[in-house]
């Protein structure tokens, strides 16, 4: 028995969440695990802004939605042809982790982060889900409000994102692919 590698192996991305709030414990202890995390050089390239103001998630689900829905269909996600889609699956709390993309090791850097966060809410009891698609509002004309609006420091840019709250499905783990581990001795 290993609790982290239980954790690690329980962790799943949801999908659907209650609509109750996290506590402000655990948030705080989310974002405590998140400046834990580890860095290149101990650069803590990121800032990271939790958004619990559902019309500024609104806001910023629209703005991607507007971006996506001006590619071309074969280039979008085709969840967005669904008017009811929300990019961040309704969850409570949504974190944004942001960084200066001129760093080179910005966007690993934040990737551990948000790992880190995604298995400290898994220890919380709480679900979360790691997203990508985001971004997709910072390629709109409203990227500079929003980025004003999240606080983003000076310089810095979308990375990736994480929802969180109290799962309202339930999943089974994915399949591990096959040939995907090689032990070179």
């Amino acid at each position: 028995m290993n609790q982290v590698l239980d954790i690690i192996a329980s962790r799943r991305s949801h999908r659907a969440y209650e609509s109750k709030q996290i506590t402000e414990e655990q948030l705080q202890t989310l974002l405590t695990a998140a400046v834990q995390a580890p860095s290149a050089v101990n650069g803590q390239p990121w800032h990271f802004t939790a958004v619990q103001n559902q019309a500024l998630l609104g806001e910023i689900n629209e703005a991607c939605r507007e971006t996506a829905m001006k590619m071309e269909e074969s280039q979008r996600s085709p969840r967005f042809s669904d008017p009811e889609f929300n990019v961040f699956y309704h969850a409570p709390t949504v974190i944004f982790l942001s960084a200066n993309p001129e760093n080179g090791w910005a966007k690993l850097d934040c990737g551990i982060a948000v790992q880190t966060i995604a298995l400290a809410a898994e220890s919380l009891g709480l679900g979360s889900v790691i997203l990508g698609l985001p971004r997709m509002a910072f390629q709109n004309e409203r990227a500079a409000i929003l980025r004003q609006k999240l606080c983003f420091p000076e310089g810095h840019d979308f990375m990736i994102a994480i929802a969180i709250g109290t799962p309202a499905d339930d999943k089974e783990a994915h399949p591990v692919g096959e040939n995907k581990i090689s032990v070179v001795k």
